[in-house]
């Protein structure tokens, strides 16, 4: 077994025997062994981040509420408490068990969805990886291709800028240009 090779090895205390790897490469070749059951994951939003876009956003919504009480519109928007944003999407994390042409067997991390037919138990995959930052988490699968199925597969997960979502972010965006156009004017005068 070559130090290089292994970053962990995760030990299994009712058996006492080696459980599975966390491989160190940035590319794996190897044969699923198991999918195991997924669990969800919470996506960090950062606070600035968040301040910033509720405060252009706001800009646009205080003149939208003046304009919806000046024509009598009727009742306002069921706009996401700040709660609500910081919170984060949840994305689902599925462990997956694989082992190489030298019979190791390892296991990394699938962050989102697939389609259901696209992986299955004894496929032959190469796997492009990347370090999660804690040494406790396997890598996280960048991108599979599945040498069975000849399949390129690329896992999607929910982002800060997908929770926010797009009518939030355009009403910043017009918040921003507004506080700036009112900036020029200002330093016009």
């Amino acid at each position: 077994m070559l130090v290089s090779e292994l970053s962990v090895v995760i030990m299994d205390t009712t058996s006492h025997s080696r459980r599975s790897l966390h491989p160190t490469g940035r590319i794996l070749t190897a044969q699923v062994v198991r999918l195991m059951d997924g669990y969800p994951r919470e996506v960090r939003v950062g606070q600035p981040v968040l301040v910033v876009v509720l405060a252009a956003a706001g800009v646009v919504g205080l003149l939208a509420k003046l304009v919806r009480a000046l024509l009598s519109a009727g009742s306002g928007t069921g706009r996401r408490k700040f709660k609500e944003l910081k919170k984060g999407p949840e994305f689902l994390v599925t462990p997956i068990r694989l082992r190489d042409a030298d019979g190791r067997t390892y296991e990394v991390e699938l962050h989102g969805h697939l389609p259901q037919s696209a992986l299955h138990p004894a496929d032959h995959v190469q796997l492009t990886l990347r370090d999660q930052g804690d040494p406790d988490l396997a890598p996280k699968i960048e991108r599979i291709v599945n040498l069975t199925t000849g399949q390129l597969l690329r896992p999607r997960t929910a982002t800060m800028w997908s929770h926010l979502g797009p009518p939030l972010l355009l009403q910043a965006a017009l918040g921003g240009l507004l506080l700036a156009a009112l900036a020029a004017c200002a330093t016009l005068t």
